[in-house]
């Protein structure tokens, strides 16, 4: 499921407000996952992203959380059981800690960064399951760029873009920390488009993604999402090509929005 989140990142030319007006906690967005099995287009898995604030002894920070299930029918053939989550000033989005637990089949791993912004820095904690059931960990702290996010807080980020100004045909580059590796995503703005949804016909930014990364994503404009042209930027739909086949990710409801 790590493609079909990054599927949903973008960044256009744009530079991110200073504050906070679009997330708010106890929003949920509810997605399903299809994927080209056979040449026909599966529902696999449902996909979730919902906020809530979290209170600890010195503040309060904004919880974004995203998982990912598989329906019943296919835990059988590939179970998937994957979480993502990021703990963000409430105001201006800053995370300051990220945690990735991904459970496919028999593949079990989990990455936690606890960011240090002061010294551009990420203190990264990865966790492995071994063949024979046990576990092996590996600590490192990362150098990171000022501008470098993990992928949950990412998502959330493009909520707070001021895409209206943005021209039509302009892109930009994005540093993504992803296993401890900073990645490029590049964003190029194709266009407004209005499209059918479960939550009705909305106009939309339609946007193509690409990445430095081949062996995630692939092709020219096959990468695809469409966000919502209003004050929430909703992701409605997505369209995705990886190195195994490719996909769509298509909104089912959207609760507790801000706007």
């Amino acid at each position: 499921m790590l493609r079909i989140f990054i599927t949903l990142i973008l960044f256009t030319s744009v530079t991110i407000q200073g504050q906070n007006n679009t997330i708010a906690a106890g929003e949920k967005l509810i997605f399903t996952a299809s994927y080209n099995m056979s040449g026909l287009l599966t529902d696999l898995a449902q996909v979730t992203m919902e906020t809530s604030a979290v209170k600890t002894s010195k503040n309060t920070l904004l919880r974004l959380k995203c998982k990912a299930r598989t329906y019943t029918k296919w835990d059988n053939f590939f179970k998937i059981n994957d979480l993502y989550e990021s703990y963000v000033s409430p105001n201006s989005l800053k995370p300051y800690l990220y945690k990735r637990e991904i459970n496919e089949g028999n593949y079990y791993k989990f990455m936690k960064y606890t960011y240090n912004h002061k010294s551009q820095t990420v203190k990264s904690l990865k966790r492995k399951r071994r063949k024979d059931g046990t576990f092996w960990e590996e600590n490192k702290t990362l150098n990171i760029g000022s501008k470098t996010l993990d992928l949950v807080t990412t998502l959330y980020q493009i909520r707070n873009l001021d895409i209206a100004k943005t021209t039509i045909g302009s892109s930009d580059a994005f540093p993504v920390l992803l296993d401890n590796e900073e990645h490029i995503i590049r964003i190029t703005l194709l266009g407004k488009e209005t499209i059918d949804t479960k939550i009705g016909k909305k106009e939309c930014y339609k946007l193509a993604i690409s990445m430095n990364a081949d062996n995630i994503l692939k092709g020219s404009n096959s990468n695809l999402l469409w966000l919502t042209a209003d004050a929430n930027k909703i992701p409605v739909y997505a369209k995705f090509k990886i190195a195994v086949g490719s996909g769509e990710l298509r909104i089912q409801s959207a609760t507790g929005l801000k706007h």
